[in-house]
């Protein structure tokens, strides 16, 4: 299926990129991954000074063969977690919370928590700062190494559509004991939807209509939300997820698919819905400091707080994680309050598991948004290929090898 491609050669030229670079990293990966028949699509957009230099479309929306469209919308799932951590932080800056604070003051369902199987107590109560930046002890059931685990699988705590209500979804976390106390280790988890929880409670409004009126309308972001509209559903590709044999089966059709369902819980670790255009204005905001087009969202220093490393003692991921599973590399790489970061550039970065992708790179000012919806999000590596290709079409940089 032919691909769409634009490249403005003017304007990458004026901000110092190589067109025909970033020409070569499309081709590239178009070749690679959805001509080869390993992913169904591609969404790229790369930009520079706020300018979008390159624009590629490939692949079908859906199984019964329609070519993605530019308006196409996609599962980003994680890439939920920096909108909830943007939003969290907008009520820090209100006074309504500190980093520092206990989660028992928003969530006394939390009061009673212990450590293991065995039920020993905390050393350190869990802090907002450590839902954040995923030290809190807690978990995922897709992790499949612990026991704990195996029970947030059984009460279905990842599912993106629960039929229980946020405070039962509380309810169900504070059942079961933490992986470690604290602020210990580094773990992938539902902190982040522990977070949105925290949010709702703050502001008084559910998580949908925070983002909404708080984010996505001041922000002109009209393609992102946890429920799929009626009137949008002809624009929401099928997903796909990896089959026998290394062949695509489907996960999720978009003209049925379960985000079309209104959901009692919101996931602010997984559940949105949006465009490429849509989340390329969100990473905008994030390089522009916290505002864009007249809308501020954030203070610069508190965004610039965000994307810096918060591990303790500046140390990375491979140091302090016990995840088998997460959306990025461990060597070299921090986490700060809803971001990965790369201690050697400053990018700082994040992914779903539908392998979809967004990079920003603040001393560059670079912006690279990658869709597809492939489950799960490590089975290829085309996150760094793609990250490393815009960095490698900066002018005076090192070419990417052959």
């Amino acid at each position: 299926m032919q691909a769409t491609m634009w490249v403005n050669e003017a304007a990458a030229e004026s901000v110092g990129m190589d067109a025909g670079r970033l020409r070569a990293l499309a081709e590239g990966l178009d070749r690679t991954y959805v001509a080869s028949g390993k992913l169904p699509h591609l969404h790229l957009l790369v930009s520079r000074d706020e300018k979008l230099l390159l624009s590629h479309i490939s692949g079908k929306a859906r199984a019964t063969g329609e070519p993605l469209q530019d308006d196409a919308l996609f599962r980003i799932a994680s890439m939920t977690k920096p909108v909830t951590s943007i939003a969290f932080m907008m009520l820090a800056e209100q006074g309504l919370v500190a980093l520092d604070d206990p989660v028992t003051t928003v969530l006394p369902e939390f009061a009673d928590l212990r450590v293991g199987l065995n039920g020993e107590p905390l050393r350190h109560p869990i802090r907002m700062i450590d839902l954040l930046r995923h030290m809190s002890g807690l978990t995922y059931g897709l992790q499949q190494r612990t026991a704990i685990d195996a029970r947030y699988r059984d009460l279905g705590l990842d599912e993106f559509h629960q039929k229980r209500s946020s405070e039962e979804f509380i309810q169900a976390v504070a059942s079961l004991p933490l992986e470690f106390s604290p602020g210990d280790r580094w773990n992938y988890s539902i902190s982040t939807d522990v977070l949105g929880v925290v949010v709702e409670r703050l502001s008084g409004m559910d998580l949908a209509s925070f983002f909404a009126e708080r984010i996505f309308q001041p922000l002109g972001m009209h393609d992102t939300f946890f429920d799929l509209p009626d009137d949008k559903v002809g624009r929401m590709t099928d997903a796909w997820q990896l089959g026998p044999g290394g062949r695509l089966s489907l996960y999720d059709r978009g003209e049925r698919s379960s985000w079309r369902r209104a959901s009692r819980f919101r996931s602010g670790g997984g559940g949105l819905v949006s465009s490429a255009q849509d989340y390329h204005r969100f990473a905008l905001m994030l390089l522009r400091g916290g505002e864009l087009d007249g809308a501020r969202l954030l203070r610069p220093d508190t965004l610039s707080m965000m994307h810096a490393n918060q591990l303790p003692g500046g140390a990375d991921l491979a140091s302090l994680s016990s995840s088998m599973f997460s959306e990025a590399d461990y060597a070299g790489v921090g986490f700060g309050l809803g971001f990965a970061t790369d201690l050697a550039t400053g990018e700082f970065f994040w992914g779903g598991v539908f392998s979809t992708f967004f990079v920003v790179h603040p001393a560059q000012r670079t912006i690279g948004i990658l869709l597809t919806q492939h489950f799960p999000s490590n089975t290829y590596p085309i996150r760094r290929e793609f990250r490393d290709g815009i960095k490698a079409s900066i002018i005076g940089a090192q070419a990417p090898d052959a």
